[in-house]
């Protein structure tokens, strides 16, 4: 078969009223746009909709794609597929007006089969519809926001999704590549042809070869199943994640019928709770982030060199795993992570049959979750990257005798279209202990806001009433330090066990007080930490270390987010929105947007949390100085959620600050940490796993350079210095990589900072930067990590958030594009990048 993408050429609109039609505006309001493409994003925010915050208070509503292309006559004696790898939500697929699919989930890949309804030697009509409602608990985006392509064949193909490979025989001499291929015939007479298959090396040596032949009935499809031996294999890990090719043709009477072609890695898997998980022999301890789908600046629009540069990054920081949080991923990431040794826990889906918001996917689950199981699955078979199938996230049900059946119906299915991988589900104890569980809670909220509102606080809290009305995230954000002896309750304990034990791993969300607890209860029982809280993750880190049951941890989250905004930030007592609250929410009003709970913030900057994560998991020998903004200093904290780090920056640059007093933090594993102005020595602390691998200190700030020594046992084992920036601001843009692809996959990153002339931040100078494209490319996002901005991330001017801004070029055609950025009281500057054809970038995207 052919593939070709089908991205070009689209128009879109938000969905017409029905009756436009009949007062002639029915070709109103179309905007060419060239997909992947987020419908919801461009849109203006607008904070009076409370029920819009989950997805960063965008406004939901309905999209329409549309695009005309040219089928040859030929085509009438082969077969057209149109491939879809994400729509957001309810698509409808028309082709020449006649419904051709439809689509419920909005993550999952599907195909539609155009044959029947398509006119040769014509112009053809494909139409898309798709809704976004008050639908989850993220920011989702909107329209086709993954890639379409084009798939045309013969009569007699090999099945879409049809090449399926196995390593089932794996030693040092020898390793057994099991390959499935399915053949269809779609023609009226039978057919006898041969199916080669050769596995490919990526020099493109031939490593092994088998061809054989298969006979194939009218309207009917055949499995061959060979057994190819590869001699003295490269094994795909995490660090050396080696990728080989599987090259299939089928042939009949010397001309070539189909031919596909299926990159995979040859490894093993093992689990038990005395060894962990092992990938070739080794134990791995999974070092995981989770992530939400949107990418940042570009909203949901899923492009490739989008995702591989999140993979990039995430592993840059010292993650070696990935979970799809809640939803299946897309095949771009996937790619990327076979490519550079990233896991994957791929997940089904937030919700089964009970809601979590107006319109989520429960209404739908019941109907479509086989169809969803069966395309995650067939999208992730051939990925030596994914390890995990998760069934589910924080089910509502997962306690009762209904959940558990329905459990057990998810993770056989999954087992019987792919027994290869471990079969996990995220469970979280506030969920499965029910309301009796909640009860406790809703009443000391109720406490809570009565005290406050006796002391004088004006308004109401945002959640209130009973168990069967308290948000969970709420009651957790609330009663943290009562959640340990909640999770550890018999309680618990009981209402999990049926839950974990159709599993091949259990997954714990935010119950790692459990994990000693269950290595007793249930010794057989693998654990692994699906979701916990970021401030956790030394306490974590250390029992996945001491616990072989226990074989990582993933936290919330490794990539900051659109929606759910402000689930991570610190609120002062002179904030506005305090001042305006009694209680504080467990999300923050408009104009909140980001999470703010991220590791790496949405332009792909690496917070001070990143490092620390770093430092916990062995991975970084240097201090790292984390410095808590002067102007916030000794002010009240009203909330600090337990997804929160500190308010604090990697900056030595204060301006009118000066001689006033600050406090900075020193993530180390040494024993000890000595801090310098200038020069001078400030003082001694201790650092290290004893005191939370944090040394802090306070001293009043003074220009110059800051300096962080780290000593074990008396010997320096690294240091750590910043310097103020000083003199006139500077723009500096930075292109991600100087030669990229002129197509519809890749894209440029343009990192703009405002320095000094030694490339200091100037973090206090923030200011409106303009950036302006000559040349074959478009702006596809420019924003900031501002979790609070109001501003358009398609703006061409933006104002910088800590120093900094990013903004993303794609091409569209070869040639050289020049990115312009100005701002007042800074020169101009320039980056250039040239887009060149296929074969020709930098890297691999």
């Amino acid at each position: 078969m052919i593939r070709r993408s089908f991205n070009d050429g689209w128009s879109y609109r938000r969905k017409p009223d029905a009756f436009q039609a009949l007062l002639g505006r029915a070709n109103e309001g179309w905007e060419p746009v060239r997909l992947p493409h987020d419908a919801m994003v461009c849109r203006e925010r607008d904070g009076s909709d409370p029920e819009a915050g989950h997805r960063g208070y965008f406004p939901a509503d309905g999209y329409e794609y549309g695009k005309t292309f040219f089928v040859p006559e030929e085509y009438r004696q082969r077969r057209v597929t149109l491939e879809f790898e994400g729509v957001y939500r309810h698509a409808r697929v028309y082709l020449n007006g006649d419904l051709a699919r439809q689509r419920a989930h909005g993550y999952s890949n599907f195909y539609v089969r155009a044959d029947h309804l398509l006119r040769y030697g014509v112009d053809n009509e494909v139409r898309v519809e798709a809704r976004s409602q008050d639908d989850t608990r993220w920011y989702t985006g909107g329209g086709i926001y993954r890639g379409v392509s084009i798939v045309v064949g013969g009569l007699l193909h090999v099945a879409l999704d049809g090449v399926r490979i196995t390593t089932p025989v794996i030693d040092d001499d020898v390793a057994v590549v099991a390959v499935a291929t399915e053949i269809q015939n779609e023609s009226a007479v039978t057919r006898t042809v041969e199916v080669a298959t050769e596995i490919v090396d990526a020099n493109g040596e031939i490593l092994a070869r088998d061809a054989a032949p298969v006979t194939v009935f009218p309207g009917d499809e055949a499995v061959l199943r060979q057994r190819l031996v590869v001699v003295e294999p490269r094994l795909w890990g995490v660090d050396h994640p080696y990728l080989h090719t599987c090259r299939t043709s089928v042939t009949a009477d010397g001309e070539r019928l189909d031919e596909q072609t299926t990159h995979f890695g040859i490894r093993s898997m093992t689990v038990d709770p005395r060894r962990g998980l092992r990938i070739n022999g080794e134990t791995v301890k999974l070092r995981g982030a989770c992530i939400h789908h949107d990418n940042g600046v570009l909203g949901a629009a899923t492009i490739d060199r989008a995702e591989r540069r999140r993979v990039e990054i995430l592993k840059q920081a010292g993650f070696n795993a990935i979970r799809s949080a809640h939803n299946p991923v897309s095949k771009a990431l996937l790619d990327a992570c076979d490519q550079l040794g990233m896991l994957v826990m791929d997940e089904l889906s937030d919700v089964w049959t009970r809601s979590k918001s107006s319109h989520d996917y429960a209404d739908d689950f019941a109907s479509w979750w086989e169809s969803d199981v069966r395309a995650m699955v067939a999208k992730d078979f051939n990925h030596p990257c994914v390890v995990f199938y998760s069934i589910g996230n924080e089910i509502p049900e997962i306690g009762g005798p209904g959940g558990a059946v329905l459990s057990r119906r998810l993770a056989e299915k999954v087992r019987a279209l792919d027994d290869t991988r471990l079969v996990t589900n995220a469970v979280n104890g506030l969920f499965a202990g029910g309301p009796e569980l909640l009860a406790p809670l809703a009443a000391g909220s109720a406490r809570l806001e009565n005290a406050e509102a006796e002391d004088g606080a004006a308004g109401a809290p945002a959640e209130a009433g009973g168990a069967e009305n308290l948000d969970v995230n709420a009651a957790m954000t609330r009663f943290r330090e009562f959640m340990p002896l909640l999770m550890t309750s018999e309680l618990v304990t009981a209402r999990t066990a049926e839950a974990m034990a159709y599993l091949d791993v259990a997954g714990y969300n935010y119950l790692d007080s459990r994990y000693e607890l269950d290595r007793t209860l249930f010794p057989n029982r693998v654990i692994v930490g699906t979701e916990t809280y970021p401030t956790d993750i030394d306490r974590n880190w250390r029992l996945v270390q001491d616990s072989s049951h226990v074989i990582g941890d993933f936290t919330w989250t490794g990539w900051d987010y659109l929606g759910e905004p402000g689930i991570g930030r610190i609120e002062y007592q002179s904030d506005p929105e305090t001042l305006a609250a009694t209680m504080p929410g467990y999300q923050g009003p408009f104009p909140w947007l980001a999470a703010w709970c991220g590791d790496i913030d949405i332009t792909g900057h690496r917070r001070p949390a990143s490092y620390y994560r770093e430092i916990v998991f062995g991975l970084r020998s240097e201090p790292y100085l984390a410095v808590h903004r002067p102007e916030r200093y000794g002010e009240p904290v009203r909330l600090a959620t337990w997804w929160s780090w500190s308010d604090s920056i990697s900056s030595w640059s204060w301006d009118g600050h000066e001689d006033k007093p600050i406090r900075i933090d020193v993530y180390s594993a040494a024993d000890e940490v000595e801090l310098l102005v200038n020069g001078r020595s400030i003082a001694k602390a201790p650092a290290g796993e004893k005191n939370r691998f944090t040394a802090a200190f306070e001293t009043v700030y003074e220009p110059g350079e800051l300096t962080a020594v780290a000593y074990t046992d008396g010997a320096e084992t690294g240091r750590m210095s910043l310097r103020s920036a000083t003199g006139e601001v500077r723009l500096d843009a930075t292109a991600d990589r100087t030669r990229i692809t002129a197509d519809d996959r890749d894209l440029a990153f343009v990192t703009i900072t405002l320095v000094d002339a030694a490339g200091n931040l100037h973090n206090t100078a923030d200011r409106r930067v303009a950036v302006e494209l000559a040349g074959p490319g478009a702006l596809a996002g420019f924003g900031s990590a501002d979790p609070r901005s109001t501003e358009n991330f398609f703006d061409t001017a933006r104002t910088t958030f800590d120093g900094r801004a990013l903004a993303v070029i794609r091409p569209t055609a070869p040639g050289a594009i020049t990115v312009t950025v100005t701002a007042d009281g800074c020169a101009p500057v320039t980056a250039r990048v040239e887009a060149v054809p296929a074969g020709q970038a930098e890297e691999p995207r």
